[in-house]
């Protein structure tokens, strides 16, 4: 992830899809105080400083540390649902993107940082969409499942938090992945799908993907690659 979340198209296309859902959905108040669970290796850092004051946790030490030498926001130890040393009632924007698919109590996740919003906080999360495209790539990144949006909101509701907004995206180029998912299955070759590919074509899925940006919450996508999520806590 480190090495190639500045430039894989994938990655730079979901930021932009990421801020517009936080301008389109959260529109966090000046001076927001916003904290990402989970940040990996760093990638969304500076995107989620641009709305505030950021905090950040990460269970991986060795991601942990990455992320801190990007020097935007100090990046504490933390790991869901139990070890997040975080007052209840702290924030105006959780971030939780492609983090609720590796944690075996997702449930518990969700509820524990819903704990952590204001009375008028939002979470924003991502995770990966439609079991059966599950495939070799969830099986390296230690994902426990992929969701369907029923089962998202099913997930949510029971952490006691109130879906504002929620659907699928990465819908544009969801025949190619089904494709190459179930083609995968057959021949048993497995691309190595984290890898850069050509600038042109690095360029070109960037473009497609990224031009979701503009139609999520306008058009109900009805599949696609990822889900993403708004939710509150229940007045």
């Amino acid at each position: 992830m480190s090495a190639v979340e500045d430039k894989h198209w994938w990655f730079v296309a979901r930021r932009r899809i990421i801020a517009s859902l936080i301008e389109r959905f959260v529109r966090p108040p000046a001076g927001a105080k916003v904290l990402e669970a989970g940040c990996g290796t760093g990638g969304n850092l500076a995107l989620l400083a641009r709305y505030g004051k950021l905090d950040a946790f990460e269970y991986d030490p060795t991601a942990r540390a990455k992320a801190a030498a990007k020097q935007v926001a100090e990046i504490d130890f933390g790991a869901l649902p139990d070890q997040v040393a975080r007052a209840d009632g702290s924030y105006d924007l959780i971030a939780l993107l492609d983090v609720l698919e590796h944690i075996e109590e997702d449930e518990a996740s969700l509820q524990r940082l819903g704990g952590l919003l204001r009375d008028d906080g939002k979470l924003l999360l991502t995770v990966p969409a439609v079991p059966s495209l599950w495939s070799e790539h969830d099986v390296i990144h230690h994902h426990h499942r992929r969701y369907t949006r029923r089962s998202l909101e099913q997930c949510i509701a029971k952490a006691g938090l109130k879906v504002e907004r929620i659907g699928y995206f990465n819908s544009l180029l969801f025949p190619i992945a089904w494709v190459q998912r179930h083609a995968q299955r057959l021949t048993g070759r497995h691309a190595p799908l984290d890898a850069i590919p050509g600038k042109l074509l690095n360029g070109a899925l960037e473009k497609v993907f990224g031009l979701e940006r503009h139609i999520l919450g306008k058009v109900d996508m009805p599949i696609g690659l990822s889900l993403f999520a708004v939710v509150s806590r229940k007045g």
